[in-house]
C-alpha cells in the first residue's frame, strides 16, 4: 500500500463478510435446515462475487501496466489473495458440508445417496428416470485438444468424464469428454423410492450412474464436476451518453457470454485433467477454483423439507401497526404524527395500503414513485395500475441499472407504461438508490403532500426477509425537498434551491455527513462528550474513513454496525482506538442504515438509503432523512442499543479478519429476536 492509513481492500473484506455466512452453516444454534440455507447463500454470493468483482480485477490485468499503475492495490496481488482466502473457505465449505450436515441429515432420517449405496429398485428407478427425464438434454461432448473446443454456459454444470478407449485399434488411450447437467431444466434433488428413510440422489450423481451407457465403447475411469463462471458486469456505470435501455438490453444479452472469470472444479480431480481443460479453454491457474463434489450450491436453497419443520428457525410472525393497520382514515393518521416502522417485524401491509389508500381516495391526484427493485408479484405496482384508472396522475422512475434485476425493471416499466404510468428510467452516469414515495392530495384547493421515506426497495418479498426502516411522514421539512428530488429525476434540472434536511447523493450527502463528524471532533477537542454510532451494509469510502480516524484521534466514540464490507480498522492504537465494530448475520439480512450523531446532548439520528461507499456517496441518487419526532428517534435508538449489545450473533471486526463471535458473561442477548419481543411490547 502507497498510503500508511490502515485500510483493508475492500474485496478481502467481503470474502470477510461471507465467511460470517459460512459460520452460521456451522453454529450449532443453527437449525439444519436455515444451516444448508446458509451454505446457498455462501455459494451464491461467492458466484456473484466472481462475476462482477474477480471480472473486474482480472480485466485491469488484461488492460496491462499503464492502466493498473496508480491504483493503491495491485489487481494481480489482489486475485492471488481471494484466490487463497476462498481456497481456504472452499475447503471448510466442503468439510461441513460432507462431515456435519450430511451425518446431521442422516440422523434426521434424510439420506443423500451415492451410486454406491443404491439398493437394486433405485438402480433400476434412476434408469428409468433417466429415460424418461433426461436423454433429451444429455449431449455428450468428445474433447479434442486442438480442435474441439465446446462453449461452456455461463454457471451451468458440467461433468468432466475421463475414460479409455475399448476399441482394437487404440485400445486403453484416454479420452476425455463433457456432460451437461441439466440442472437448470431438472429438479437437483431426485427423491429415491425408500422403505424407511427419506432418501434422495443428487442429479449430478445420477447423471453419473448413466455414463457408462453414454459411452458404451470406453471404460469410464472417474468423472468430476465442473463449472464456468462468466463476467457479468455490463460496464454501463459510466456510459454518459446515448440510449441507455437500449444498451442494457443488448449487454444483457451478451452478459452470459464474457471472458471466464473461473472454472470450478471437483478437487479430486487428476491433474493432468486440470491441465488438459486449461489447453481446451485456454484458461491460466488464476481462473481456476477447486472445490468439493458438487457445484452450484445455491441450489441447496430448494433441498426437500419432507414434512421436518423442526429443522427450520421457528416461525416469528410479523406485527400489524396497528396505528395504521386499524385506521379509518389512513392519511389522517399521517396528517397527525410521523409513523415509523421496522420491518421484517412490523407487516409490510402498511406499506401497501398507503398506496391502495392513495388509488381510491377522491382527493388523491398525483401519486409517484422511485422503483429499484420490485416483487415479481407486486400490490404495490397493482396499486399504482388502479390508480391510473381512476385518473390519478402516476410517475414512476425506474433504475434499470439495479445489478441482475435490470431485465425484470424493464419488464416492469414497460408494463407500467403499457398501463398509462408515466415512467422515466435511469440517468447515464447515476444510479438512483433513493427509496422514496410521494402522494399529493388536493382538500378544498389546498395542496397536502405525504411521503414515505425508506432504508429499502418497494419489495413485498425481501421485506420479510431483509431489516429495514420506514417512514410515514407529512413533515412539511421533509416533504419539500422530497418534492424536489421528484422534479429533479422528471426534468434531469438541479435544484435551485439547496436540501437542508435531507442529504442527497450527488448534492449534499457527503458534506453533510462530514459536517456531522467533524462537529463532534470541535467537541471532544473542547472536552465535552462526543459520539457517533453508525449501522449500514458497507463502509469503503476511504476520505470518510480517514474522517473516522481522525475522530477517533480525536477522542469521538465510534460505535460502528456493518454487516458486510468494512476497510476501516477499528481498535489501533493511536489510530482507531475509539472505535468499536461488529457485524450481525442471523436469519434476517441486516439492511437499514442508521447515522447517529451526539451532537452537544441535541443528538440528530438520520436513516438513509446509502453505505459509505464511493459509489454511494458520489455516483448515486441517495437520500438520508433526519427523524424528527421524539419518540421515533427513541425507537430507533432502542433497536440500535440492543444490536450494539448482542452477544450471540454479533462478529467483531477487526485487522485480524477471523469473525470472532461477541461474547461476555452477561445475559444471552441475540438481537434479531429481542428486537422483535420489544416491538410486540410496543404500546401506540
Amino acid at each position: 500500500m502507497k498510503n500508511k492509513t490502515p485500510y483493508v481492500h475492500r474485496d478481502i473484506s467481503w470474502l470477510s463478510f461471507n465467511y460470517r455466512v459460512l459460520q452460521e452453516a456451522k453454529d450449532p444454534s443453527v437449525p439444519l435446515y436455515e444451516k444448508i440455507k446458509f451454505l446457498a447463500i455462501y455459494s451464491s454470493n461467492l458466484g456473484e462475487f466472481y462475476r462482477v468483482r474477480v471480472s473486474n480485477h482480472k480485466n485491469l490485468i488484461r488492460a496491462g501496466k499503464k492502466t493498473v499503475r496508480n491504483v493503491e492495490f495491485q489487481p494481480k496481488q489482489i486475485v492471488q489473495e481471494i484466490m487463497d482466502i476462498v481456497e481456504e473457505q472452499q475447503d471448510e465449505f466442503s468439510h461441513i458440508f460432507e462431515n456435519l450436515i450430511i451425518p446431521s441429515l442422516k440422523k434426521e432420517g434424510v439420506v443423500i445417496k451415492r451410486l454406491n449405496d443404491l439398493s437394486k429398485e433405485q438402480v433400476e428407478f434412476v434408469t428409468t428416470y433417466f429415460s424418461e427425464n433426461l436423454i433429451p438434454y444429455i449431449v455428450p461432448i468428445l474433447l479434442k485438444e486442438d480442435r474441439v473446443k465446446p462453449f461452456l454456459q455461463n454457471g451451468a454444470l458440467y461433468l468432466g468424464v475421463h475414460m479409455k478407449s475399448k476399441g482394437l485399434k487404440d485400445k486403453g488411450k484416454k479420452y476425455y469428454a463433457l456432460l451437461k447437467v441439466p440442472s437448470d431444466t431438472q429438479e437437483r434433488f431426485i427423491i429415491l423410492p425408500s422403505d424407511s428413510d427419506h432418501e434422495l440422489i443428487i442429479l449430478d450423481d445420477l447423471v453419473r450412474q448413466i455414463i457408462p451407457k453414454i459411452f458404451p465403447g470406453f471404460k469410464i475411469m472417474g468423472s468430476y464436476s465442473i463449472k464456468l463462471t462468466r463476467d457479468a458486469e455490463l460496464y454501463i456505470d459510466d456510459e454518459y451518453q446515448g440510449d441507455l435501455i437500449q444498451k442494457i438490453k443488448k449487454g444483457l444479452i451478451k452478459r452470459d457470454k464474457g471472458p471466464a472469470a473461473r472454472l470450478v472444479y471437483d478437487r479430486e480431480m487428476p491433474k493432468d485433467f486440470i491441465n488438459y481443460l486449461k489447453s481446451v479453454f485456454s484458461i491460466s491457474s488464476q481462473d481456476l477454483l477447486p472445490e468439493g463434489r458438487y457445484h452450484n450450491n445455491f441450489e441447496f436453497i430448494n433441498f426437500p423439507k419432507f414434512n421436518k419443520g423442526h429443522l427450520n428457525d421457528i416461525g416469528i410472525p410479523p406485527i400489524h401497526y396497528t396505528p395504521l393497520h386499524e385506521t379509518k382514515d389512513f392519511f389522517k393518521s399521517l396528517r397527525d404524527r410521523d409513523h415509523m416502522l421496522y420491518f421484517p417485524y412490523h407487516k409490510y401491509d402498511s406499506v401497501v395500503k398507503f398506496f391502495e389508500e392513495a388509488a381510491v381516495d377522491e382527493h388523491v391526484t398525483h401519486i409517484k414513485i422511485i422503483q429499484y427493485r420490485v416483487a415479481k408479484h407486486s400490490k404495490i405496482m397493482d396499486a399504482i395500475i388502479k390508480a391510473v384508472k381512476n385518473k390519478k396522475q402516476v410517475v414512476a422512475f425506474i433504475e434499470i441499472k439495479a445489478r441482475f434485476d435490470e431485465e425484470a425493471n424493464l419488464n416492469w416499466g414497460e408494463k407500467l407504461e403499457s398501463k398509462g404510468v408515466k415512467v422515466y428510467y435511469s440517468m447515464p452516469g447515476l444510479k438512483v438508490h433513493s427509496k422514496l414515495a410521494m402522494v399529493r392530495r388536493l382538500v378544498d384547493g389546498k395542496e397536502e403532500h405525504y411521503g414515505y421515506l425508506s432504508t429499502g426497495n418497494f419489495h413485498e418479498k425481501t421485506a420479510e426477509l431483509y431489516t429495514d426502516f420506514g417512514l410515514f411522514t407529512y413533515e412539511k421539512r421533509i416533504m419539500e425537498e422530497v418534492k424536489r428530488i421528484f422534479k429533479y429525476l422528471e426534468t434531469k434540472q438541479k435544484p435551485h434551491i439547496p436540501f437542508k434536511h435531507l442529504g442527497v447523493g450527488t448534492f449534499n450527502l457527503k458534506e453533510k455527513l462530514i459536517d456531522l463528524i467533524n462537529k463532534e471532533i470541535e467537541l471532544a477537542k473542547k472536552g465535552k462528550e462526543a459520539y457517533i454510532t453508525i449501522k449500514m451494509n458497507s463502509l469503503q469510502d476511504k476520505e470518510m474513513i480517514d474522517l473516522l480516524y481522525k475522530a477517533s484521534q480525536a477522542g469521538v466514540r465510534i460505535n460502528m454496525i456493518v454487516r458486510g464490507i468494512c476497510c476501516l480498522i477499528p481498535g489501533i492504537k493511536g489510530i482507531s482506538e475509539n472505535i468499536k465494530g461488529i457485524s450481525i448475520i442471523d436469519r434476517y439480512l441486516e439492511h437499514a442504515r442508521v447515522f447517529i450523531f451526539g451532537n452537544n446532548g441535541d443528538e440528530k439520528i438520520y436513516l438513509s438509503s446509502a453505505d459509505w461507499m464511493v459509489r454511494n456517496l458520489h455516483h448515486r441518487v441517495e437520500t438520508m432523512f433526519p427523524i424528527f419526532d421524539d419518540d421515533l428517534k427513541q425507537f430507533v435508538r432502542n433497536i440500535i442499543m440492543i444490536q450494539l449489545n448482542d452477544n450471540v450473533k454479533a462478529r467483531i471486526i477487526d485487522g485480524s479478519h477471523k469473525n470472532l463471535y461477541k461474547r461476555n458473561n452477561n445475559q444471552s442477548i441475540r438481537s434479531q429476536y429481542d428486537i422483535y419481543y420489544y416491538i410486540k411490547s410496543r404500546t401506540y
